[in-house]
């Protein structure tokens, strides 16, 4: 796995996860935020390696690294404000790559493609920066409170970089660094130097420190001291400073969690074609504006505008009409303003009824209005609205709220209680009551309703009636999951409903089972106080749904509906849990378990399902006859894959034939390549694995290229976990010229790169 960490200019650069001791290509700048917020250390939701969010808030730019086994869906990725929601969104499909994809950034998608929250967000210390697929969270960055907040200073051979680090950010989770290209061609060798937490340390041309508190509290200073004062001059110069903080780190040192801040960059688009900032046009503006004439009046409605979240609220709006004719260059404008950020509607008055007016309705906050302003054309309306009632009327056990709803914005709805019609001549009559929210309805009630729009124009007449018995029965219950098949049987439950109202208990329940739509048999009842139901006598290989109602003393209430189940019938094949095995250093003995099978009279056969005879994931099974074969996981050696391994059982009795398929997916272990370094003569290649005892194979040319050698890894020194690896090639093994980019691969399965090899 690899990190996208690039700038403008330098797309396609791909590198080692951030590591500390990766090589990291990266753009030259660093972070600038204001919030003083204390960031947590962690967050349950981090996504794990190989998978990343991470964050560049100073260009509210977010790179997605990993979720390949998400390769073609699409994601939702938010960013959430406590206290306040969601502050921008987009959606993109997962790409093949080390990159899944980018927000806010040349070649990626924009903020808001694919959402409703159409803005760049201006991403803060404290936001959580989120990637969905469908509902499921699969992954949440906290933006840490850490930035450089000053130019690098430039004594002889040392830069010095100061900036801020707030309360509850991990200080041994942190890294300071100035990227400049120019760096590689000093004694540096590399396009970046950086300093972290703890003992000083450095690289080639350079020693380098990271203390906290020298300036006072929440505040870091980045120390270098650089072997040639060309390199320290060029360090200064760079602009390049940045401030890195991270949630969590792995046994292998991958940076999870990651926040880069950016010193001098700027927030807002990152490309052309993408939605300004929060505050760029004014504040949201309403949607859905009609205008109508009324002789000489003009009535306006709209839909009232929704901030967007983290933005000065909606104060209220300015409605301009501006008259078509012109003289000479002027043309006559009139309007109101509107201080009610909830209002929907209001009438110009005062305007000649011979003229056609160009209507504008802008919100208004306290950063100013919406532009551009949207725009309605005033027309003449003659259409008169409906009203549509919910509920419609009916027979109730317990009261109702009636829902009256107008298809024109700003129409006035109208009822009576007697039958008699409220609207008469355009216009209400005395008595009518003009509807103003939902209606409580908890008596027998019959309602005459009719609504006039903003023109004058009426709806028909329409009545409903509703007749509440006041004998409340049970809601429908709760099945959370699907029936259990047995041999001719299934299994329910489910979750007692509420019995209707206070005072009353389930006495029954009724559970139903069909095939298609059509019902099986007679209904199956248990007691009230039971939830639970083994329901017999079904037809074996046969696919059944139920329905569970409840009842009370007043009557059964709503059904509910079970997911479908196939029953087993006389012959069964059960292959078994699906199985996650873990690769080892030495092959891996796995056993199938059919178990659950039939077993009077039947034979079983074992087979592997293979796209094609020469697949190098193909086992031999032992013992295929039986209901628990075995077979050999085999050390990994590409081009094996990691792929599950798919098994079919099949059962026969007599003529009678089942099957059934489980999954054996192989685990690798976690492998890195933390450095490739090449100069004439001396080749260098380093990283880490998770399993100590493997074996790591370093190739050139492609994954299943040149194979340069082979090393094993070593146990880390307690108390860490894991190892590391080292290769170094001297001479005529080195070549003479640079190989380019190097991979690996682990005999316990995992695999990374490429890495670009680096002159020294």
């Amino acid at each position: 796995m690899k990190s996208a960490l690039h700038g403008p200019g330098e797309r396609g650069v791909r590198v080692h996860s951030f590591g500390r001791a990766g090589i990291i290509g990266s753009v030259s700048a660093v972070l600038c935020a204001t919030s003083l917020l204390a960031i947590p250390t962690a967050n349950a939701a981090v996504p794990a390696f190989p998978n990343n969010v991470v964050v560049f808030p100073d260009r509210d730019f977010v790179t997605i690294e990993g979720y390949q086994d998400r390769v073609g869906q699409t994601a939702t990725v938010e960013v959430h404000r406590p206290g306040i929601g969601i502050v921008g969104s987009a959606k993109s499909v997962v790409a093949a790559g080390d990159v899944a994809f980018e927000i806010n950034h040349p070649g990626g998608v924009c903020w808001g493609d694919g959402t409703d929250v159409k803005v760049t967000p201006d991403i803060k210390p404290g936001d959580k920066v989120t990637i969905k697929f469908g509902t499921t969270e699969a992954g949440t960055t906290t933006v840490q409170d850490t930035y450089v907040n000053a130019p690098s200073i430039l004594n002889g051979n040392t830069v010095v970089v100061k900036g801020h680090v707030a309360e509850g950010v991990n200080k041994d989770q942190m890294e300071q660094r100035i990227v400049e290209p120019a760096l590689k061609e000093t004694s540096v060798g590399r396009r970046d130097a950086r300093a972290v937490a703890g003992a000083p340390g450095g690289d080639d041309g350079y020693t380098s420190r990271l203390e906290f508190g020298l300036d006072g509290p929440n505040t870091f200073t980045a120390t270098y001291e650089f072997d040639e004062t060309a390199a320290a001059e060029i360090a200064a110069a760079a602009g390049g400073a940045r401030s890195m903080a991270w949630e969590e780190s792995d046994a292998d040192d991958n940076r999870q969690g990651l926040t880069i801040a950016e010193y001098g960059e700027l927030g807002g688009p990152g490309m052309g074609g993408c939605p300004n900032g929060p505050l760029g046009s004014g504040p949201a503006g309403p949607t859905d504006i009609s205008a109508a004439k009324v002789n000489s009046d003009l009535k306006v409605n709209w839909a009232p505008a929704v901030a967007v979240p983290g933005t000065p609220a909606i104060t209220g709006y300015r409605v301009t009409a501006v008259a078509a004719t012109a003289n000479g260059t002027e043309r006559v404008e009139s309007g109101v303003r509107i201080s009610d950020p909830k209002a929907a509607s209001t009438t110009i008055k005062g305007l000649s009824a011979d003229e056609e007016y160009d209507v504008y309705v802008v919100s208004v906050s306290s950063v100013g209005e919406t532009f551009p302003a949207p725009h309605a054309f005033a027309k003449t309306d003659t259409e008169a609205p409906t009203v549509t009632a919910s509920p419609n009327g009916g027979t109730f056990s317990t009261a109702q709220e009636l829902t009256l709803t107008a298809s024109e914005q700003g129409s006035d709805i109208y009822y009576t209680l007697d039958g008699t019609d409220p609207v008469s001549g355009g216009t209400s009559v005395e008595g009518a009551v003009l509807y103003e929210g939902p209606i409580k309805v908890t008596a027998n009630t019959a309602f005459t309703y009719s609504a006039i729009d903003p023109s004058g124009n009426a709806s028909d007449k329409k009545t409903i009636e509703f007749k509440i018995t006041n004998d409340p029965v049970p809601a429908a219950p709760v099945i959370a999951s699907a029936p259990k098949a047995g041999l001719g049987t299934a299994e329910l439950s489910w979750t007692a409903p509420d019995a209707g109202a206070e005072g009353l208990t389930i006495t029954e329940y009724s559970v139903q089972a069909y095939t298609g739509d059509a019902a099986f048999g007679d209904p199956k009842t248990v007691a009230g106080d039971v939830t639970t139901l083994l329901y017999d006598g079904l037809n074996g290989d046969t696919e059944y749904w139920f329905t569970v109602t409840a009842s009370n003393t007043n009557g059964a209430g709503a059904p509910a509906k079970s997911a479908p189940v196939t029953v087993q019938g006389a012959v069964v094949a059960v292959a078994g849990p699906d199985q996650n095995v873990a690769r080892r250093t030495t092959a891996t003995t796995v056993t199938l378990d059919g178990t659950g099978s039939t077993t009077a009279g039947a034979t079983y056969k074992w087979e592997q399902n293979l796209t094609g005879v020469t697949s190098a994931d193909t086992v031999k099974l032992t013992a295929s006859d039986t209901l628990k074969p075995t077979f050999s996981l085999p050390v990994y050696n590409s081009t094996m894959t990691n792929n599950p391994l798919t098994f079919k059982l099949t059962v026969t009795v007599g003529t009678t034939v089942r099957t059934d398929e489980v999954k054996v997916t192989p685990v690798p272990d976690k492998v890195t390549i933390a450095s490739a370094t090449w100069k004439p003569g001396d080749m260098r290649v380093s990283g880490s694995g998770s399993v100590p005892g493997a074996t790591i194979t370093i190739r050139v040319g492609g994954p299943e290229g040149r194979i340069l050698s082979r090393v094993n890894v070593a146990a880390a020194v307690a108390p860490a976990t894991g190892g590391t690896w080292s290769l170094r090639l001297r001479d005529n093994a080195a070549g003479t010229t640079n190989p380019g980019s190097v991979w690996i691969e682990s005999t316990v399965g995992g695999t990374a790169g490429p890495l670009s090899v680096t002159n020294r």
